[in-house]
């Protein structure tokens, strides 16, 4: 029985070899294996269908889409308009705010510095801004430059971003660094993920104190020009700003303009975490600079492979979710320097988004299939963006692409649906406060977030914060010592609870929460903590 037993597996293995030199010489005809896998690529006019449904699914009025691969743009195109009004189309040069996706900037700014010997991503923060401090004396001291790009800090999510957005902000960025001591931590130091973006402002100024000149212009100088992007960091030349998309939102059944996020060309505080300015061709270019270890497509050396690869290197674990599980087969995801980590049907998969109201951005990167996308867009609904990533992402994976735009929509109607069937939630007041308007009216202080005045007009109770303009409104009376302040600004969808905390002499504290839960968690008004002014 052995012998033929070993025939029998000779013959199989036999056949088996066979079967894969056919496979392998198919493999190699067409050049190469990630050429074979392009054959599944979406065409040019697959392409467009999706992205066409996309922007009507989701109210979306133009998108610009970027690939990349094999070191070479393989496709470049806008679509629709990037004005409602003007209906102005969307091409190639178009340019978006680009948002978080700006965070890899910043990271790629910390690591030239390391390249030069200048800097090491464990050295403290202290040693270069000596004025850094967090609320816990020894987690400033401890606090390293890695730190600032993993979302592990303690804080909660969105912490302190009311002294960023909504713009136009305030707050210097020296009044940002200096207010994260007032901050209270919601975990222990590098014990839980919780996404921030004043840590970024801090990275950046780190650039600064090392570099001897502000973050967007380093950034501009050493990597922006270099790579001919055509992005800005900081000022806009005024041709630049003939072709740029104007952020949107779908408001009471509309498309509406956001303008306060419109791109204008000012420097902004919050430059390092998301206000870098580009367009999909500069993007082209960026992902090819990624692929490639530090090298652009122009041959120019920004950053040693040796950094690239721990900028993608794991930080952070983050939590996998079950639709994560079942459509990817995702066993894994992490946060590294600035971007997320995961693997999706085999694949690694280095990616990260962008969301600023009015505007969005997915840039994906499969190094795998040295494989590079980029999707700008100037709507608010994540679908948009989600579906086509999914849909041409999946395409280069060999995979059933299925129709992703429907099943983003459909999954929102049904989360629609949720939040209708449990409004009866939302708390319900009875309209009638316990103390006369005017016993309310005050300057009220908080240590970071600064100066509010509750004054009296003849229509009630307004609500005016000094630092962050577009923070005005009136106060709607709701119950006891709380009302709803309702927001001037319709577009900002954060109205929410003023609560006072009474003392014998009337008023003494203010404190805040969204009404909804939907809220974005950049309007942190739960970290506010107010204190009546004599």
């Amino acid at each position: 029985m052995k012998p033929i037993r070993g025939t029998l597996i000779k013959r199989r293995i036999s056949k088996s070899f066979w079967q894969l030199v056919v496979i392998l010489g198919g493999l190699f005809l067409s050049g190469n294996f990630v050429q074979a896998r392009e054959i599944t690529a979406l065409s040019k006019a697959g392409i467009r269908i999706i992205v066409e449904k996309a922007l009507e699914r989701f109210n979306t009025p133009g998108m610009a889409v970027g690939i990349v691969q094999n070191g070479e743009v393989s496709h470049i195109e806008g679509y629709g308009v990037r004005d409602s009004m003007s209906l102005e189309k969307v091409n190639a040069e178009t340019l978006f705010s680009i948002a978080s996706t700006t965070k890899a900037f910043t990271a790629a700014a910390l690591a030239i510095l390391v390249d030069e010997g200048k800097l090491d991503w464990d050295d403290q923060v202290i040693k270069y801004l000596p004025n850094f401090r967090m609320a816990d004396p020894w987690v400033t001291n401890e606090f390293t430059v890695r730190d600032l790009l993993t979302h592990r800090s303690g804080l909660g999510q969105g912490a302190g971003d009311l002294m960023l957005w909504p713009e136009p902000s305030g707050f210097s960025r020296q009044e940002i660094v200096h207010n994260l001591r007032y901050l209270n931590s919601t975990s222990s130091f590098r014990s839980e993920y919780a996404y921030d973006n004043l840590l970024y402002i801090v990275a950046g100024e780190v650039v600064a104190a090392i570099s001897g000149m502000p973050w967007e212009v380093f950034v501009q100088t050493r990597i922006l020009d270099p790579l001919n992007m055509a992005c800005y960091s900081g000022g806009i030349p005024s041709d630049a700003l003939k072709n740029v998309a104007t952020p949107h939102g779908f408001f009471e059944g509309k498309i509406a303009a956001i303008p306060r996020n419109a791109i204008t060309g000012h420097v902004k505080a919050s430059a390092a975490a998301g206000g870098l300015v580009c367009n999909v061709s500069g993007m082209a270019k960026w992902m090819i600079t990624q692929l490639q270890g530090g090298v652009g497509p122009n041959g120019e050396k920004i950053f040693s492979l040796e950094q690239r690869d721990e900028m993608w290197r794991s930080q952070t674990i983050l939590d996998v979710s079950a639709s994560e599980r079942e459509n990817d087969n995702t066993h894994f995801k992490t946060y590294a320097l600035a971007w997320r980590k995961t693997d999706v049907l085999g694949y690694e998969v280095i990616s990260h988004t962008g969301t600023l109201s009015g505007m969005q951005a997915y840039l994906t990167l499969v190094p795998e299939l040295n494989l590079g996308l980029i999707i700008l867009n100037n709507g608010s609904n994540y679908g948009a963006r989600s579906s086509v990533t999914q849909a041409i992402i999946k395409s280069y994976m060999g995979a059933e692409t299925g129709d992703w735009v429907e099943s983003y929509y459909q999954r929102q109607l049904l989360m629609t649906a949720s939040k209708k069937d449990n409004a009866c939630a939302l708390l319900q007041g009875s309209g009638k406060i316990s103390h006369p308007l005017g016993s309310y009216t005050g300057n009220y202080k908080d240590p970071w977030f600064g100066d509010v005045t509750i004054s009296q007009t003849s229509e009630g109770l307004r609500f005016t914060s000094v630092k962050s303009v577009q923070l005005q409104g009136n106060l709607e009376p709701f119950e006891e010592d709380t009302f709803v302040v309702r927001w001037d600004n319709r577009t900002l969808e954060a109205d929410a609870y003023v609560s006072f905390g009474m003392g014998d002499e009337g008023p003494q504290t203010m404190v805040m929460q969204a009404v909804s839960e939907e809220t974005d968690s950049s309007f942190d008004f739960q970290d506010l903590r107010f204190e009546r002014e004599e």
